[in-house]
């Protein structure tokens, strides 16, 4: 039985048999493994297929001795590097494997020696051998895929409120996004082209001193709407505190209160058939394409903003055009070191980015 099967197959592979015409050559086929079901360590060889998928290749890289880099597509490698030569010690230990001493070990190599060039050049880690390193490796690029899928299931119309005809959207000129804190409005001015035309924030010392006196709030909340400039939309960041969590009811309260009260002194009196000028947009979804959410957390996103703000002064078509004077003027209002880092100044120039973003897409 084994002889005959031998014969059969140098038949196949020499162009010769019962039912060929010797006479006509086959082409040539190149010899691939084909990965049996019940065992993956063991391969049959079989002519022309290629049966190997791509995604699966990294199973050659669980043995010892395996090239990583073979392993992995240039578009693979380019993701798991990047991540690996940009994570913080924090966005590390998400991956699987690295929590901990890995993690650290991985900041540590990076300083001495620079980036990592090569997935080959991350086995010199302490404690990152191959088997590890390739575990590593495939959960970078499953939460990068995974990204990739919540990133294209964000429509503008899941988390704008109310419901506002796209055409009427894409003609607005330009948009004032705020958002408010416990003792602060926040409002950027940006245009279609995304360049900000107008970016600050006003302290209101009535928020959360005392009782809610709805005379204070209405006081300090419409010093801060006096000072907006005309803009074809308002876009209103709504909060995601759940009201499940009964410690921070009075700061819920009060968030509610402000956001009811921007809505009732900005909206005009409707004429049949217009449109809302004020709209809400959910704080988790601008979360969501920024990549600023750590599970139903938002992270801060100053580092973002600062990037944003430098790139618009180095790059020729940055991604937001800021005017210098509002460079100069909060250059410094992002800093980690700082008491005030000015997170609602940070959140209404990304939600106003997002919505300008999204509404493209």
């Amino acid at each position: 039985m084994w002889l005959a099967k031998r014969l059969a197959t140098s038949f196949v592979l020499k162009g010769h048999g019962l039912f060929f015409n010797t006479s006509r050559s086959l082409p040539e086929y190149e010899l691939r493994l084909l990965h049996c079901t019940c065992c993956r360590r063991s391969g049959i060889m079989v002519a022309g297929f290629n049966t190997v998928n791509g995604s699966d290749s990294s199973e050659f890289c669980q043995e010892d001795g395996k090239p990583l880099d073979s392993c992995y597509t240039a578009e693979q490698r380019a993701v798991i590097l990047q991540r690996l030569n940009t994570a913080t010690e924090s966005e590390l230990a998400q991956v699987k494997m690295l929590r901990g001493r890995k993690a650290v070990n991985i900041l540590s190599y990076r300083s001495r020696h620079g980036p990592f060039d090569s997935l080959e050049s991350v086995i010199n880690v302490p404690l990152l051998k191959h088997k590890s390193a390739v575990v590593v490796f495939n959960s970078i690029l499953k939460s990068d895929d995974m990204k990739d899928r919540r990133k294209g299931k964000i429509h503008l119309a899941k988390f704008i409120r109310p419901e506002v005809d796209r055409a009427l959207l894409k003609e607005a000129s330009s948009i004032i996004s705020i958002v408010f804190g416990t003792n602060k409005i926040a409002w950027a001015h940006m245009d279609r082209a995304k360049t900000v035309l107008d970016w600050q924030q006003e302290e209101c010392k009535s928020f959360m001193n005392g009782t809610y006196m709805a005379s204070d709030y209405l006081k300090d909340i419409s010093a801060v709407i006096s000072k907006f400039p005309a803009a074809d939309f308002f876009v209103v960041e709504k909060p995601s505190i759940s009201p499940q969590n009964t410690s921070l009811f009075p700061v819920m309260a009060h968030l509610r209160t402000v956001e009811a009260m921007l809505f009732a002194l900005l909206t005009p009196v409707r004429e049949p058939g217009r449109s809302p000028k004020v709209l809400n947009m959910m704080r988790t979804a601008v979360g969501r394409h920024f990549d600023l959410m750590v599970g139903d957390s938002r992270a801060s996103g100053a580092e973002t903003v600062r990037k944003m703000m430098t790139e618009s002064v180095m790059k020729q078509e940055p991604r937001v055009v800021f005017p210098h004077n509002l460079v100069v003027k909060h250059r410094n209002s992002f800093q980690m070191s700082s008491k005030n880092r000015g997170e609602e100044l940070c959140d209404t120039l990304l939600q106003a980015v997002a919505f300008f973003e999204l509404l493209r897409e």
